[in-house]
């Protein structure tokens, strides 16, 4: 599974990259000097966090450090970073909304411009046509592998070695094991977790340390997860999620419910999101 999510792979391509910059300061200026160090920094540290947290979500504006860094080191030294132009590419591989790109757009345009006095004007124009058609080829690449990750993200787990799946495999779980409840006299339920944003990996992975193998837990949305807690007995299920619970940060706000008391007909994520929500609702 490791393989197959590539992390090792691109923790060292960020690493080397990153020896690359290093290797490029003993000589550069100042202020050029202080940007390598930091692009550096940021990329070391990329590569040291990619681990449980590998998928970030794309609305996070570290592509935007990405882009400013590498504008900043063509603008701290044209003349000795002018090749740096060409990783504009690879910024536009980063998967990011559409105001990330238009900000990298509008930086990707500006270094082209602070390298405009050093070539002439046919070179300059052939550049800006060269980098633009690399560019949109790489969105284009990005935005068929989001699709593609959409899809995959319905039927494998989010993370390699641990019990996260997408939220799109809760409803077809709860209908396998409400009949499997019914069936064997199993008490089940639902248990919908909501938390910070920048909470839910660590969170997610507690979850995934407690619960037992034959359980699973799913991520819902980028502020929400869910598992189902199957016991021989209500009051056993009762003490399970006493101990999942204490894990949880003081801010979470938990909402559990009898699988069988859910009507699934009609359920859907975005109901089963706003649970805790409700539940904190009503208790106002």
């Amino acid at each position: 599974m490791q393989s197959k999510y590539k992390i090792s792979l691109l923790r060292a391509s960020l690493l080397a990259a990153a020896v690359a910059l290093a290797l490029w300061t003993p000589m550069a200026p100042p202020a050029a000097a202080l940007l390598l160090w930091l692009s550096v920094g940021w990329l070391f540290i990329t590569a040291l966090v990619l681990d449980f947290s590998h998928r970030r979500s794309p609305g996070l504006p570290w592509q935007m450090l990405a882009g400013t860094l590498l504008l900043g080191l063509i603008a701290a030294a044209p003349e000795r970073h002018a090749l740096l132009i060409w990783a504009w590419g690879a910024v536009f591989m980063l998967p990011q909304h559409r105001w990330a790109a238009i900000f990298n757009a509008c930086a990707a345009m500006l270094s082209c411009l602070l390298l405009a006095p050093m070539v002439s004007l046919p070179e300059w124009l052939l550049m800006v046509l060269s980098l633009a058609t690399l560019s949109v080829l790489a969105l284009s690449r990005t935005h068929q592998l989001i699709n593609m990750n959409g899809d995959i993200r319905q039927r494998l787990r989010l993370v390699p070695g641990a019990n996260l799946w997408a939220g799109e495999q809760l409803l077809r779980d709860l209908l396998r094991e409400q009949t499997r409840s019914e069936r064997e006299a199993i008490h089940a339920e639902v248990l919908v977790i909501q938390v910070k944003r920048h909470q839910l990996w660590p969170v997610a992975q507690k979850l995934c340390e407690l619960t037992y193998k034959f359980e699973n837990v799913y991520r819902l949305n980028g502020t929400t997860l869910a598992t189902l807690i199957l016991s021989r007995t209500p009051k056993e299920a009762a003490k399970r999620r006493e101990l999942l619970c204490a894990v949880l940060p003081d801010s979470a706000a938990i909402y559990h419910q009898s699988l069988m008391e859910i009507e699934l007909a009609s359920l859907s994520i975005e109901a089963l999101s706003r649970y805790p929500k409700r539940q904190l609702s009503e208790a106002a």
